[in-house]
């Protein structure tokens, strides 16, 4: 059945579970030992509705339900943990499917001027000079020099421990950057969104063609995926935003705003855990020069293919587990 049949067949058992929660009016239609049942039904229409991919606002609004209704019959601590397991085991990767036009753009947006300025550079390396300042350049080749003890940006850091709150903090920067800008119309998203991939692509391109590829590319190999992946999806969510303001359709633009808002904060919540994993790896693997860049390499490739399938695959067929919408 589509949506609307969906939620024309259910919606009296929504309102119902919903004033059981406020209790309020009309939380005496559920009586006490049909709680546990009725739970059970609203947790069941929310995997229906992952699994067929309805609009992300009835997914929202069952989600909540489910959640408020985990937590008033088996207490906080576990609706936490079943949260989160939840979110990250099948609803992110979901929402992600669900978000695919808004994810492509913005992956777009970044790969492209990334991939495009390596592949230039390699061909005409004296370019770079219009983007980066020497002394940066010096910089750079500098920290990926093939006598250092330790790879990557240091800042003054004295331990990995240090270096990796200095990696939260930059790449969080980065991801809420692209996320915020949103609000401009979308405008602010594509800008840090492009910028990113261009410098990006600038230092991998110049470092590259001056054959500094174990320590550079052994480097980053690790940790791409997760940053890069996790920056893409907040340049999404960014996206998300700034289309609400753009096209908000029949609603006011505050209203689409607030709707595309509940979507985006889900998309940057994983994002942040995606940059959390990046910056881990980026202190305590990354920079490890006692680890062979052919190692840190297969490791690096293994991480895209994992992610590859956890975005295709990882939340399906809920739903259908479950058996028949007519319980």
């Amino acid at each position: 059945m589509n949506q609307a049949q969906f939620e024309a067949r259910h919606e009296r058992r929504w309102r119902e579970f919903a004033a059981w929660l406020d209790g309020g009016v009309g939380a005496a239609a559920i009586a006490p030992r049909d709680w546990p049942q009725r739970y059970r039904q609203i947790a069941h229409h929310l995997a229906l509705a992952r699994d067929r991919a309805y609009g992300p606002e009835l997914v929202d609004r069952l989600q909540h339900l489910a959640l408020a209704g985990h937590q008033a019959l088996y207490g906080s601590r576990g609706n936490a943990l079943a949260g989160l397991v939840g979110f990250v085991g099948s609803g992110f990767p979901a929402l992600v499917r669900r978000e695919s036009v808004a994810v492509a753009v913005a992956a777009a947006l970044l790969f492209v001027p990334l991939l495009g300025l390596i592949a230039l550079l390699l061909r005409w390396p004296e370019l770079v000079h219009y983007l980066i300042p020497q002394d940066q350049l010096a910089s750079y080749e500098a920290m990926y020099a093939p006598g250092n003890r330790a790879l990557g940006p240091r800042h003054g850091a004295e331990s990995q421990l240090m270096m990796f709150g200095y990696y939260v903090w930059n790449n969080v920067k980065i991801d809420f950057q692209c996320f915020a800008g949103g609000l401009l119309f979308g405008v602010g998203a594509v800008f840090f969104m492009v910028y990113n991939g261009v410098m990006i692509g600038a230092v991998a391109g110049h470092l590259t063609q001056l054959g500094l590829i174990p320590t550079f590319w052994g480097f980053v190999a690790g940790h791409s995926s997760w940053e890069l992946l996790g920056a893409a999806i907040s340049g999404a969510a960014g996206l998300k935003l700034g289309w609400a303001l753009i096209a908000p359709g029949a609603q006011p633009r505050l209203a689409a705003l607030r709707a595309a808002g509940r979507v985006a904060v889900r998309l940057l919540y994983g994002a942040a855990g995606m940059t959390l994993g990046a910056a881990f790896i980026e202190a305590f693997w990354s920079s490890m020069r006692s680890i062979p860049a052919e190692v840190k390499y297969g490791v690096g490739i293994l991480f895209w293919g994992l992610f590859a399938l956890y975005f295709a695959f990882a939340g399906r067929g809920r739903g259908r587990a479950e058996g028949d919408d007519a319980h």
